[in-house]
């Protein structure tokens, strides 16, 4: 009964996930292959500005990204997703809108130059970024980035164009958030493609079900046309048309990472384990470096399927290749694994860092009761066993 209580306890936690990375999202880690810009020197500032940051994202051969790409500033080494590039890989956005230092002591003063800043959505986040310690990149799974440093590049202009983000491809990397479909697809299709993103961004979903229909009856092996109609129509609740289009997408193209993604969800929803543990482990053979969150559900597969030696593995696989905790649960997986395998001491510490980053007060509240709970399990095991007398 107890063993049964905590699986509907996990399993409630688990679903409260958001799902694994979508088209543009990102993910994985960017390194630098390029020559940093150089520094200028900076002028006197004391004024309002406002500031647009533009560019151009392309891969290593000059060719345009067939899908979205995240653009990241990084600020103090922290990251910050700012927008996604369009269909032919341009991207602009709003860096920061108020500028407050008179800069006199000169540029390499970090704390004289700083930046009120504010998302190209208006949302507003807290706190100031010194200019001399931001840079920019692009995000693509499978890909490494070229660094942009901002510093020598913003003026009091209103506009800046950054010039091209240049992507270079992992060498041990197969699977990819890309299509190499998309590249062949003729004008009419793609037209058809981007009118549906517009239509699905403006969740007008009757409209770009109809777009997408469209760019894959124009050209059948639109991979990542079949995908969005899938994501169309599971919002639909056209679960058995959405399984079709996916799996559609997966025929075009079986290097094309995000239908996985999609029926690992609904595995998931429908708690097929050995489905998560499958679609999940083609994922992870196609790019292993990128995407912690499917290492997540592999080892939650797993240990819902009792082979918990495989759960350990990809937990602390996960854990290893997401860096920036975008994946927390990641750690409360990992302590009720060593719970099971009465390891307590390290168990505790998982979820003493799953509270960290605990998304929900629900959540933090759950860890809390493991908490308690490893505790209790602790006291109990190290009581020694007194013999009974005869």
């Amino acid at each position: 009964m107890k063993s049964q209580v905590v699986s509907c306890t996990l399993l409630a936690l688990f679903f409260s996930l958001p799902v694994l990375a979508q088209r543009g999202a990102g993910g994985g880690r960017s390194v630098s292959t390029g020559t940093a810009q150089p520094r200028r020197s900076a002028p006197d500032y004391n004024a309002t500005a406002t500031i647009f940051l533009s560019g151009k994202v392309v891969l290593e051969d000059g060719s345009e990204p067939s899908e979205g790409v995240s653009i990241q500033t990084i600020c103090g080494g922290q990251k910050h997703r700012e927008t996604v590039t369009d269909a032919h890989g341009n991207f602009s956005f709003q860096f920061a809108n108020r500028l407050t230092a008179n800069n006199s002591a000169g540029y390499d003063d970090a704390d004289t130059t700083m930046w009120s800043t504010s998302t190209s959505t208006g949302s507003s986040r807290g706190g100031s970024r010194s200019l001399q310690d931001c840079e920019l990149q692009a995000s693509l799974p499978g890909f490494t980035s070229q660094i942009i440093e901002l510093n020598g590049l913003i003026s009091t202009s209103q506009n800046n164009n950054v010039g091209r983000i240049v992507l270079h491809r992992l060498g041990q990397v197969e699977g990819l958030t890309i299509s190499a479909t998309s590249a062949a697809a003729p004008n009419a299709a793609r037209k058809a493609f981007e009118k549906g993103v517009s239509q699905e961004k403006n969740k007008k979903w009757d409209e770009a079900q109809r777009s997408f229909e469209n760019a894959v009856r124009i050209y059948e092996k639109y991979a990542v046309a079949w995908f969005e109609l899938g994501r169309v129509q599971m919002q639909k609740n056209d679960v058995a048309g959405a399984r079709h289009s996916f799996d559609t997408a997966i025929a075009a193209d079986p290097k094309y990472v995000g239908p996985y993604q999609q029926l690992a969800q609904l595995a998931l929803k429908e708690k097929q384990w050995q489905s998560v543990v499958d679609l999940t482990g083609k994922i992870l053979g196609l790019n292993p470096v990128n995407f912690p969150d499917a290492w997540f559900l592999n080892g939650v597969g797993n240990y819902f399927l009792r082979n918990l030696g495989e759960a350990e593995k990809s937990a602390r696989q996960g854990l290893k290749l997401d860096d920036e905790r975008h994946v927390p649960k990641l750690e409360y997986l990992l302590g009720m694994i060593l719970i099971e395998k009465r390891e307590y001491t390290e168990a505790a510490t998982h979820f003493q860092q799953y509270l960290l980053t605990a998304k929900t007060p629900a959540d933090a509240e759950e860890a809390r009761k493991q908490l308690a709970e490893v505790e209790r399990l602790s006291t109990t095991a190290s009581v020694p066993t007194v013999p009974d007398k005869k």
